[in-house]
């Protein structure tokens, strides 16, 4: 062939198939169908466009119509010949984006926990979009199932991302069943945004926002405190849509010296242990009372009380504790002791467990 696509190397001995084959009429043999399809898997891993291959094809069957050949014939070997070219470009394209997942992937977890010099995740994220010489943060999205990120939940809330935000480089990929997403610093906006959508795709997601901290390693920290956050929560009874690390920093500082909130807890609340019931109703009544700002009737009603029997247990409390919850001068380390108790799961662990953490 003699053509100006004579040189296309992902048409190489198309002309001789197309010369033979069109001449009499005959199908392509299975090696004439393996080396079209292994330059198509070529051309793919290559990254040459799939229309302009096409068109190459046409035109070389066009300029190579052997004389005399039958147009139909001409015709039914390029049909055959660029069907299996374009079965090898496909295999070939799909093992390139499982590749490509797969190191996506890969660089996600190093990123998120902090595996791997900071030097080669930097240079690593600029192929996923992300510059780790800025600050990021990272908002993770907890709703009632759990995802990966080929179900229909996580691809809504991503194309609605990108949609909205398609020149922004933001990271968007689901971890341990929750929706995980990475911003500069400096767009909050995308992060409210994913927040808004993923609970409104989920019905009743909770998001949190870690804080934003600059290079690698300060992406990983930011996704763990959004997933204390998220813990803190859920110990908590916080039902707010979204949560900020940064206003919920008191819960970590407590929690920081395990052994002195433990003191606590047993000093100023384990005499509850000893009511009737267990320390879990009057627990329950510390909870509701402070929730409600110390309003007797407000806590009454949360409780399904009446004010009176609230009276008795507060006065039960007193009694058991030797500390007044309607004192303002006591309150202050009750409630601490309560937001402990939260903390460490009592008194459904036990406080001597070593199982007990935060």
């Amino acid at each position: 062939m003699t053509g100006p696509h004579s040189s296309e190397p992902f048409l190489d001995g198309f002309d001789r198939i197309l010369a033979d084959a069109a001449l009499t009429g005959r199908r392509l043999t299975r090696d004439e169908i393996e080396s079209r399809r292994a330059l198509g898997a070529q051309a793919a891993e290559a990254g040459r466009d799939w229309r302009g291959l096409v068109r190459a094809h046409l035109a070389a069957g066009r300029e190579g119509r052997p004389r005399g050949a039958d147009p139909d014939s001409v015709l039914a070997v390029v049909e055959q010949a660029v069907d299996a070219f374009a079965d090898g470009y496909e295999r070939a394209q799909r093992l390139v984006v499982r590749k490509e997942e797969a190191a996506r992937r890969e660089f996600i977890d190093d990123l998120l926990h902090g595996r791997g010099p900071a030097g080669q995740l930097a240079a690593r994220s600029e192929r996923f979009g992300l510059r780790l010489s800025r600050a990021h943060a990272v908002a993770v999205a907890e709703g009632p199932d759990t995802y990966d990120e080929t179900d229909p939940v996580p691809r809504q809330v991503a194309d609605e991302l990108f949609g909205r935000f398609e020149n922004r480089r933001i990271l968007f990929t689901t971890k341990d069943g929750r929706m995980v997403c990475i911003a500069p610093a400096d767009q909050d906006e995308v992060l409210t945004h994913f927040a808004r959508h993923a609970r409104a795709t989920t019905g009743r997601a909770q998001v949190a926002i870690g804080r934003s901290r600059p290079g690698p390693v300060g992406i990983g920290h930011s996704y763990e405190e959004a997933l204390n956050t998220l813990d803190v929560a859920q110990r908590m009874g916080l039902d707010e849509p979204l949560l900020r690390a940064s206003d919920l920093l008191v819960f970590p500082v407590l929690a920081r010296d395990r052994q002195a909130l433990v003191d606590l807890v047993q000093g100023a609340l384990g005499p509850l242990e000893r009511a009737r019931g267990g320390a879990q109703p009057l627990l329950d009544t510390l909870i509701a009372y402070f929730d409600t700002g110390c309003v007797a009737a407000a806590t009454a009603r949360r409780l399904s009380l009446s004010v009176r029997a609230l009276t008795y247990r507060l006065a039960r409390i007193h009694a058991l504790t030797g500390t007044d919850p309607a004192d303002p001068a006591h309150r202050y380390t009750l409630q601490t002791a309560v937001i402990g108790a939260r903390l460490l799961d009592w008194p459904t662990r036990p406080l001597t467990s070593a199982e007990t953490s935060f």
